[in-house]
């Protein structure tokens, strides 16, 4: 029992980043909170933070044993949840992100239906354009569009989404419509960095797979910013399918090269590995996998 409360006060304090904070949200004393991070560091042999009176950081050795503190904690709650019945009635808070743009048009619709589905779980939703790290956020679930890298998260496969070139009438209007990928060197660029690595566009023609190096005008890592600026004229953008699709529609932006084709770029919901998966991840990633598959067809 000591062990699993030195644990939990860990992980609390590492999450509130302060002793005082965590001993809240524990309704702990801050000495409590102390000897139990000192119990717990004289169990280990080290230290598992750095503390002043007027900071404090998460050391090495702390950071290493955050993870595996966080998995055993998860497993005992599902534990708990199995032994009483909790799997076929889900209950607890999740933590589920997403990127901003994929998050307010797909994601939302889809945990507010969860949750009138299961009033035992509430959510929090962070959209946000970067790699969260669910480890070191609290995230139980994440949706991640492109390649995933290796790692030791669970990812499930609900589709993909097309990469688009857009620019405005007025722009291809001034400066003329590029007729081949070489052609892109000629004009104003604005790369959104999460769908242009290393300032390049990837593309798919009778050749096979391929590439050419840009030198953009504007960079910048928020996708709606980039879609704005080409909208407004200032150059040649990519977004995603689901992002410029109401401005195609609408005339305010025209897809350039669109006879040459962009691999898709694959769309997972993944969460953390465990020998044993919450019941409230269990359902979000069943309840949501259909549903999101569905909308990114509509969106496509």
């Amino acid at each position: 029992m000591d062990r699993l409360h030195q644990l939990e006060v860990f992980v609390a304090v590492a999450d509130a980043g302060s002793f005082t904070k965590a001993g809240a949200r524990l309704r702990l004393s801050p000495p409590a909170v102390t000897r139990a991070i000192s119990a717990l560091e004289a169990r280990l042999g080290a230290r598992v933070f750095n503390r002043t009176t007027r900071s404090l950081s998460i050391t090495d050795v702390g950071a290493r044993f955050l993870e595996s503190a966080k998995r055993v904690l998860a497993d005992l709650e599902t534990a708990e949840m199995d032994a009483v019945g909790a799997t076929a009635n889900p209950l607890g808070h999740l933590t589920i992100t997403a990127s901003v743009t994929f998050g307010r048009s797909a994601l939302s619709p889809v945990v507010c239906d969860f949750l009138s589905h299961y009033p035992r779980v509430t959510a929090t939703v962070v959209l946000a354009d970067r790699i969260v790290n669910l480890v070191e956020e609290g995230i139980d679930v994440a949706i991640r569009i492109g390649p995933l890298p290796d790692s030791n998260l669970i990812a499930k496969r609900i589709g993909s989404v097309r990469r688009v070139l857009v620019a405005s009438p007025g722009y291809l209007a001034r400066r003329g419509t590029p007729a081949t990928p070489a052609e892109l060197k000629l004009h104003s660029v604005i790369a959104f960095t999460g769908l242009m690595p290393n300032r390049e566009w990837r593309f798919k023609d009778d050749q096979g797979r391929s590439s050419v190096a840009l030198k953009p005008d504007f960079e910048i890592n928020d996708a709606i910013a980039a879609i704005h600026a080409a909208e407004e004229g200032h150059g040649i953008t990519i977004g995603l399918s689901y992002m410029v699709s109401d401005k195609i529609r609408e005339g305010k932006l025209v897809p350039v090269l669109d006879h040459i084709s962009l691999p898709p770029q694959p769309v997972h919901l993944v969460y953390a590995q465990s020998r044993l998966v919450a019941p409230k991840i269990r359902a979000f990633v069943d309840f949501a996998a259909p549903r999101l598959k569905s909308a990114l067809d509509q969106l496509a």
